[in-house]
């Protein structure tokens, strides 16, 4: 026969919580480095378009540099995917497809059309390609004495 007694058991909330709250901002930033990662290798430099269905190709960089990802401390999430694009809808085209405007130069003259674009998704693939990792990051997160 086992006999066990617990005395005195102390639950400090505060520290929990605030364990609980700086684990949890470490990993959710972990799992968004990874997924912006993906995103931007997913991303290749070449000169001509990617097919439809697959990630867009980079002509001169700037959507795989400015794909960044941020703690929300007000949703308690992580946030990942292109940024600083003023007045342009051209990440979100290439993501889910759609109509944008083309400016091109012809002859000296600036001139513009509308286009179709059909969806070249990397932030959905990017996710799914990181998703059966993110559990293993909440893997010994807390440990004691933290």
């Amino acid at each position: 026969m086992i006999t066990m007694r617990i005395k005195d058991m102390f639950f400090d909330r505060a520290t929990v919580i605030r364990a609980v709250d700086g684990t949890k901002r470490k990993v959710l930033s972990k799992a968004g480095a990874f997924i912006r990662t993906a995103a931007r290798t997913s991303i290749r430099k070449r000169k001509a378009s990617a097919p439809a269905g697959k990630p867009p190709h980079s002509h001169e960089g700037s959507l795989r540099r400015l794909i960044l990802f941020g703690y929300d401390r007000a949703a308690d999430s992580v946030v990942v995917g292109p940024v600083g694009f003023k007045k342009s809808v051209a990440p979100n085209v290439l993501e889910y497809g759609g109509e944008t405007v083309v400016l091109s130069r012809r002859g000296g003259r600036l001139t513009s059309r509308k286009v179709k674009v059909a969806p070249r998704p990397y932030m959905a693939p990017a996710l799914e390609k990181e998703r059966p990792k993110l559990p293993l990051l909440w893997r010994n997160s807390i440990r004691k004495g933290a």
